[in-house]
């Protein structure tokens, strides 16, 4: 089979389950533009996947913006530098049950099923083509360079979109719904740690979700301070763009063998998880954050099997201090001077945090506002993580806050605690996006409930218009 044989395919197939049908929701208008029915932001994968779910549910005056050029939404061709993807290749995802619509569907088209059982897991690039390809055969509105920059309450409650960039269709974009489909980064920030940023100037490190230009480097020792897969995955790049070592400090004394997505994956926990009470999710959660996600085996040894790698374990960072253009880390094994550090610490989740909520993001209810865990597994991480609903939707911490936060959703990051795996993890979107679609669905019928009920009440058109004169009884 051909790229163009399994595009006929898929659009063969969305015809049986009649999809595009007329979107249904009752159209808005404002003196001040357009008004969508929903608007995402981020048009990687969570924002695509999102946006084909609400089209099958027949919600389809919506946008997706993006701010990256088109081809370039998400991580995948900027800063994950991973050789392939960490989830199991057979896992289904933004398919959403539609086969023609998988992975191995467009992978077979191109190398057979031989080529399919041949991978072990997905190659980075070939998911960004995979995305890329899954835009074009769905014709998924998106519109890139475009930034969101606020999101403000505004009349009859809708909400105004101020944007920026050489793509954005204008100053501001009116929408009854909003999904903030923005990535793990989407509900906080990069973590960088105050040692670092105090004591080392802006040009000897960089986050590791940075682009970064590693031809400097070349021949230079660098530091990764982080025990998590991605330190793993940028010290193998590092070292085979020409970095003469790469030391990757870590904080435990013990590299984290243990990857609890797994049993998640295959016991029901990722699928059922908004079922659980408060305290089982808070609990789950501490859990899963205690053990991390260890580096895969081979992202591992792609580093270790470089001769320039260095491993350093039960290893924080005590101290920096640089001495000319050196920068020098000091540990509880000593000290030692590199010409540049990696920082692989992860990100922070809340909401105030992020400039496009500033205006609403007092109103947005925290764990640490609805739930007291005991003291063995509190967590003020845990806790600056907003409270959603099961559906993905802020909830309010105050009376004030309900109108404003009305159709807002997050759908990155942010939403671990609340309902587990679903924007973190590939494995967990097949489940959370029909959730998420169908809660927006469902508010935006529930809004306009007396509308669609008087229309109901009113219907009168007629669909059966046979007609005969009643049989006459017969005569005793």
């Amino acid at each position: 089979m051909s790229l163009e044989q399994l595009n006929a395919r898929v659009r063969r197939d969305l015809s049986y389950i009649a999809f595009g049908g007329a979107n249904w929701v009752r159209p808005r208008t404002h003196i001040d533009g357009h008004v969508y029915d929903v608007a995402i932001i981020g048009g990687g994968q969570s924002g695509l996947g999102a946006a084909f779910a609400l089209m099958k549910e027949r919600v389809s005056n919506l946008i997706v913006l993006d701010e990256n050029p088109e081809g370039r939404e998400g991580p995948w061709d900027t800063y994950a530098r991973m050789n392939t993807l960490r989830t199991p290749k057979h896992l289904p995802s933004i398919d959403l049950g539609v086969p023609a619509l998988t992975f191995r569907s467009w992978w077979e088209a191109q190398a057979g099923e031989e080529g399919w059982q041949a991978i072990d897991k997905i190659p980075r690039g070939d998911w960004m083509n995979y995305l890329r390809w899954y835009r074009r055969v769905l014709n998924l509105p998106v519109v890139n360079e475009t930034r969101l920059t606020l999101v403000e309450p505004f009349e009859d409650g809708l909400h105004r979109l101020h944007l920026e960039g050489k793509g954005a269709p204008s100053p501001h974009l009116l929408a009854r719904k909003v999904i903030l489909a923005t990535g793990i980064q989407g509900g906080g920030e990069w973590h960088v740690p105050p040692l670092v940023s105090r004591q080392v100037p802006r040009e000897r490190y960089a986050h590791t979700s940075e682009a970064i230009d590693f031809e400097p480097l070349r021949g230079k020792r660098i530091a990764v301070l982080g025990g998590g897969a991605s330190a793993f995955d940028n010290a193998g790049f590092a070292l085979a763009e020409g970095v003469a070592e790469a030391h990757v400090f870590v904080r435990r004394t013990e590299l984290p063998r243990i990857n609890p997505i797994r049993q998640m994956e295959h016991s029901g926990m990722i699928e059922h998880f908004p079922r659980l009470s408060d305290e089982d999710k808070y609990a789950v959660m501490a859990h899963f954050f205690r053990h991390n996600q260890p580096p895969t085996n081979d992202t591992f040894q792609r580093a270790a099997s470089q001769p320039g790698f260095r491993l350093h374990v039960g290893a924080p960072w005590l101290g920096i201090r640089m001495e000319g253009d050196l920068a020098v880390v000091t540990t509880p094994q000593g000290e030692s001077a590199f010409d540049f550090l990696l920082i692989s610490t992860g990100l922070l989740t809340d909401p105030a945090l992020r400039p496009e909520l500033r205006l609403v993001e007092k109103h947005i209810a925290r764990w640490g506002d609805r739930y007291v865990p005991p003291a063995r597994t509190a967590s003020p991480t845990l806790d600056a993580h907003p409270y959603l609903t099961p559906g993905f939707a802020f909830t309010s911490r105050d009376p004030e806050g309900e109108a404003l936060l009305h159709g807002l959703y997050t759908f990155n990051y942010s939403a671990l605690i609340s309902c587990g795996l679903s924007a973190s993890a590939l494995s967990g979107m097949r489940h959370a996006i029909p959730k998420l679609a169908a809660s927006v669905a469902g508010e935006l019928f529930l809004d306009d409930r007396e509308q669609i009920l008087d229309e109901f009440y009113r219907y009168d058109e007629l669909e059966f218009t046979g007609w005969m004169e009643p049989t006459a009884e017969p005569k005793a």
